[in-house]
């Protein structure tokens, strides 16, 4: 029987914050990553966060933003776990708040079976516009995809593996008996049913 494993992005699948790593070519690392821990920790709205962010980097170049999606650091352990879950039937997919241009390829190397971001959107001639679009933008997003989700394969909440590391995964964690908080905040922390606190993500092969 299909089981579903959702599994969060920046500082999960992927070491760090990829928002962090455009910031870098722009001088503006330190003050996106200070926005970023106050919405990770819940303290700042979600989308109020991403779009303020997202406007620091307009200017960087298509093809710097390219080449440091194409690199991120995968998170150890993150392999075994994905083909972990799929020897045990699990449809693994990824939900992140961040940008399909980190998920896609990562996602491609891991063998995830769909990734599901944001946008960030390029002008004509190559640049980052500062602007972004797409639907997990929002507090409530990835509960909400994650209902479509169990909706349209099938599969219920008890058969539902979530894993993440701060407060906009939340509302995902709400509809899965399986919660695991992976180095996370500790907003995540008390709403999960187990905790990861080593950078290792096939840890979480122990508790299925």
């Amino acid at each position: 029987m299909a089981k579903l494993a959702v599994l969060d992005f920046d500082s999960t699948l992927m070491d760090g914050e990829t928002i962090d790593f455009f910031a870098r070519p722009l001088g503006l690392e330190a003050e996106v990553a200070a926005i970023t821990e106050q919405a990770m920790a819940g303290e700042l709205d979600f989308f109020m966060a991403l779009i303020s962010r997202g406007r620091l980097l307009k200017g960087l170049d298509v093809n710097i933003a390219k080449e440091i999606c194409d690199n991120l650091p995968m998170m150890p352990g993150a392999p075994e776990l994905v083909d972990g879950l799929k020897s045990r039937d699990y449809r693994v997919v990824c939900f992140s708040g961040g940008f399909r241009q980190a998920t896609e390829p990562m996602s491609k190397k891991l063998g995830i079976d769909a990734d599901f971001a944001n946008f960030l959107y390029v002008d004509a001639d190559g640049f980052l516009t500062g602007e972004i679009g797409g639907e997990m933008m929002y507090n409530e997003a990835k509960g909400d995809m994650l209902q479509r989700l169990q909706k349209l394969m099938g599969i219920s909440r008890e058969d539902t593996l979530v894993v993440g590391d701060g407060a906009n995964d939340l509302s995902m964690f709400a509809y899965a008996d399986t919660r695991v908080a992976f180095n996370a905040k500790e907003v995540l922390k008390q709403a999960a049913t187990h905790t990861v606190d080593v950078k290792d993500l096939s840890k979480i092969l122990d508790i299925l």
